[in-house]
């Protein structure tokens, strides 16, 4: 039991991560959050059924963990705006470049904010490449289509905005 949590985090580890990330943006929180979420699959490893697969069961765990951990905060389980860094530009922009590119970013990501939390979830597990449509569609207990419905829909959105 304890060699299949060892491959499942060599497997799982990185996308357990990155979902993490997506959720909350701190790479701390999600470091914390995958460490506990592999703490907490191998107490319940005798309870996986198998209807899913494993990268789906581990990141509904990491999904409740990190839920609770906004409530425990008293927060809403959403990302700040101050969560998502801009990143440095290769070839350094000036000052005023660098501010419309944070104006625009800080839109986008209000936008996506306004998105319903699903919408929202999986706008960013897209845009960040942490997840493939299926993987989606398993996570929320829907179908590949599904996922890509919806992700569709709320680039619609965005778009409309």
């Amino acid at each position: 039991m304890k060699k299949d949590i060892e491959q499942y985090y060599e497997k799982y580890g990185r996308k357990v991560y990155s979902y993490l990330l997506t959720l909350c943006g701190d790479p701390d929180i999600s470091q914390e959050l995958m460490q506990e979420t592999f703490v907490r699959a191998i107490a319940s490893l005798g309870r996986y059924k198998g209807d899913c697969s494993v990268c789906t069961w581990l990141c509904s765990i990491a999904k409740n963990l990190w839920r609770k951990e906004m409530r425990r905060r008293g927060l809403h389980p959403s990302a700040d705006e101050e969560d998502f860094p801009v990143e440095a530009d290769v070839f350094a922009p000036s000052p005023e470049e660098n501010a419309v590119q944070k104006d625009a970013k800080m839109f986008v990501l209000r936008q996506v904010h306004s998105l319903p939390e699903t919408e929202k979830e999986i706008v960013l597990l897209r845009a960040t490449g942490a997840m493939t449509f299926a993987e989606i569609g398993e996570l929320f207990g829907k179908t590949e289509n599904w996922a890509r419905v919806t992700f569709y829909r709320a680039k619609q959105k965005l778009r409309k905005e």
